[in-house]
């Protein structure tokens, strides 16, 4: 699934479009990625009105048109965005098409578990304002963090950081890297973190959001992948070995998902 950095990226791909006029809106009104919107009066709003300005929050995206138009986007595990030719003809997998002058700006889904959220109002909606706040925030305290944990005593910390409710636009390959790079084990329980390591696991978080923003979430054409002093190229194969240690990684399923760390460096102490 798109984390924090990815979802940066394919939020970029429709910047072409920003002060454009959207000339016709095609969508495939059955999809999944419609739930709960009301089809007619999206497509409706967003014909003849222009993009203002588009922004990146967790694992979603904002674009806000004329109109006190409002459009979310969650890309899901599958979801992309892209931006094709103007007489661009949606296929199975595109479920929306913005047609502008010059572009079309596409949003496809294979699997459907994307969504598009829809909004008017002279205010950015709810379900935006929501979002809890950036972890390069200064309301992303050690303090913070440390009474999130406190809440969660008995939770392994690997699932802790996937709760988007304190740690948002952290998914699995970002929480990896973190506790890689804090040297916590995964399956350790929340509540057992010391005030130095929640010290760490504060600096750590910020670090590779920062990095992977500038890495990934960069204005190319391609996503680029963290270089090979990072956990993440090696993580996804068994027989991987930690960059730091050369001792070999292991693989295995905590808080439903699949989790990679190096025991020769992140031990279990309780």
């Amino acid at each position: 699934m798109p984390e924090l950095a990815e979802v940066q990226f394919f939020r970029k791909r429709w910047d072409p479009g920003l002060a454009q006029k959207v000339i016709a809106v095609l969508l495939h009104p059955k999809a999944s990625v419609f739930r709960g919107c009301d089809i007619a009066q999206l497509a409706a709003s967003l014909t003849d009105s222009t993009l203002l300005s588009s922004a990146a929050a967790a694992k979603q995206m904002l674009f806000r048109f004329s109109g006190d138009t409002w459009l979310g986007i969650h890309l899901g595990m599958t979801g992309e965005l892209t931006i094709q030719p103007a007489d661009f003809a949606p296929r199975k997998h595109d479920h929306l098409v913005l047609r502008q002058r010059d572009r079309s700006l596409v949003f496809s889904d294979h699997r459907m578990f994307g969504r598009i959220q829809f909004s008017l109002g002279p205010s950015a909606p709810d379900w935006w304002t929501s979002i809890a706040p950036a972890i390069s925030s200064d309301s992303f305290t050690v303090d913070s963090v440390a009474n999130f944990l406190r809440r969660r005593a008995r939770s392994p910390v690997k699932a802790v950081l996937l709760m988007q409710e304190r740690f948002p636009g952290i998914g699995n390959w970002m929480a990896d890297e973190i506790l890689w790079r804090a040297a916590l084990h995964p399956k350790q329980p929340a509540g057992t973190l010391t005030t130095e390591q929640i010290t760490t696991l504060h600096r750590e978080c910020r670090w590779v959001c920062r990095q992977a923003l500038k890495i990934i979430g960069n204005e190319g054409d391609a996503l680029r992948d963290p270089p090979k002093t990072w956990l993440f190229p090696h993580r996804w194969e068994d027989g991987g070995r930690c960059p730091k240690t050369g001792a070999k990684l292991l693989r295995e399923e905590i808080g439903g998902r699949t989790t990679c760390w190096s025991p020769a460096r992140q031990k279990l102490t309780h």
